[in-house]
């Protein structure tokens, strides 16, 4: 068991009174296998019985799709106040929308906000892709919602694909003063030697941008069977490229919590980088998802 604070870099929560649109409707498949079980409330209360026998410092809520992002901002917001957890959340905009600079002046006035989500994960498999564009990291109506997210203090968690990390390079690039955040470390699809030097080659690309940061995260969604061995080459590489002052952990519960427990997950984190200094398991576990996303943690050590 870790003997020091964490700081969950990514997790969600689910009211489920209220509207999620990818989690309605028929159960259609996708490559993060049966969602059924997510078609439930997933309050702190649960978050925090999962993650109980971690020294739990901070975390940090990303938008779960809700139909009205506002709305999800402000109820995060709510649980915060009242139970200092999520420490910080990012929510969702859809930077090409006509108005998104006055829905992100309203999330920027949101004191737990740090970032705003718009997933650009595209694929030609449908039960894979997220957006029905493979453009539109590189469309002028995006670029110019982008833009503005500099000036209001928020950062971009980015989620794409391997066969994206070139577009996300150049597009980090172009607006070296917005901070990015990769998700699941890329989101590597498949796990066999020319796939993996597919991916790692694409990711040193990005790590060349200072700006680009990331985290290691969501890796049972292509691997449902996962074990310790398996995770570990994509755990050691992105901690490699990214060094661990760019690298931080994040549990993406409950959408994780298919293919393992909490404790399972972090208990892996845990043994592969046990050969590695306190200072740089300190960073990984806790102080880069600090740093990054401006936490003030729960516990006064760190």
């Amino acid at each position: 068991m870790l003997d020091f604070d964490v700081i969950d870099a990514h997790h969600h929560l689910c009211d489920f009174s209220n509207s999620y649109p990818w989690l309605q409707g028929p159960a259609e498949p996708r490559y993060h296998g049966d969602d059924r079980p997510l078609r439930k409330s997933y309050l702190i209360g649960d978050y925090l019985k999962d993650a109980g026998q971690f020294r739990l410092a901070g975390s940090v809520h990303i938008e779960n799709g809700a139909a009205d992002p506002l709305w999800e901002a402000n109820w995060i917001q709510g649980v915060h106040e009242d139970n200092g957890l999520p420490s910080v959340q990012v929510a969702r905009a859809s930077l090409a929308e006509p108005s998104v600079l006055a829905h992100l002046e309203r999330l920027a006035s949101v004191p737990s906000v740090r970032g705003v989500r718009d997933i650009l994960s595209w694929h030609p498999d449908p039960r894979y892709t997220h957006t029905s564009r493979p453009d539109l990291i590189t469309d002028a109506r995006w670029l110019k919602g982008f833009s503005h997210l500099s000036s209001l203090g928020l950062s971009f968690d980015l989620q794409v694909f391997p066969d994206q990390l070139d577009q996300a390079a150049r597009l980090a690039a172009d607006h070296p003063d917005t901070s990015i955040v990769l998700d699941h470390a890329g989101m590597p699809l498949l796990r066999d030697a020319e796939s993996h030097h597919h991916w790692r080659s694409r990711m040193q690309n990005l790590a060349k941008q200072p700006n680009v940061v990331t985290k290691i995260s969501a890796l049972g969604t292509n691997d449902h069977s996962w074990t310790k061995e398996t995770i570990r080459p994509i755990v050691l590489d992105t901690i490699d490229i990214f060094g661990p002052n760019r690298t931080m952990f994040g549990s993406n519960f409950p959408v994780d919590s298919l293919y393992s427990s909490f404790t399972a997950l972090y208990t892996a984190f845990d043994e592969i980088t046990t050969d590695m200094t306190a200072g740089d398991r300190q960073q990984l576990f806790a102080e880069t998802a600090k740093t990054t996303y401006g936490i003030e943690t729960l516990n006064s050590k760190l």
